[in-house]
């Protein structure tokens, strides 16, 4: 799902309420399918870059069953969230299963980001190239709530994109 800008047409609150809205119309016409929401960097009017939008979605979707997120690690790094040290990927990864649950968590996208942290832009970098660095991406390999989730390269040049996987799976501990 992507999320809607409000463009400062609406609140925050009717666009939450017409993206759940819109979610639970397309379930109840389908079966066997899993909506996915998809974190954004906060830029201008775009909701979804707070664990609460996230969250208050989720409230609203009448068969949570069919309901998950997907966690864009560049999105979440300019959204605010840090994961460069340990203890900030701890800390951040308890604020999601604090306020969204982990068992939401369907999949990642996973790149390394061009912006700083908390600058609301998205361009995404190749893996350990960006401000987030290599580090961040060892502790998603090394963690087992990742084990049995999607996680999808979505870094910008294509030519490299053997070399990053290889890279990723060389970060696993034995």
């Amino acid at each position: 799902v992507l999320f809607r800008s409000h463009l400062k047409q609406i609140s925050e609150e009717e666009c939450i309420e017409r993206i759940a809205m819109s979610m639970n119309e397309a379930l109840s016409v389908t079966n066997g399918v899993t909506l996915v929401i998809e974190n954004t960097a906060g830029q201008g009017s775009n909701l979804g870059w707070q664990f609460e939008h996230i969250s208050a979605i989720i409230e609203r979707i009448e068969d949570k069953s069919r309901v998950g997120v997907c966690i864009d690690t560049c999105h979440m790094f300019t959204a605010g969230y840090d994961i460069r040290t340990r203890e900030a990927y701890d800390a951040t990864w308890a604020e999601f299963d604090r306020i969204v649950g982990f068992n939401y968590l369907k999949g990642m996208h996973i790149n390394d980001s061009k912006p700083d942290l908390g600058s609301h832009v998205d361009r995404h970098d190749s893996i350990g190239k960006g401000k987030l660095g290599v580090e961040p991406f060892g502790f998603i390999m090394n963690d087992p709530r990742m084990d049995d989730i999607p996680l999808v390269l979505e870094t910008i040049d294509e030519t490299i994109w053997a070399q990053e996987i290889e890279l990723l799976y060389s970060l696993q501990e034995k």
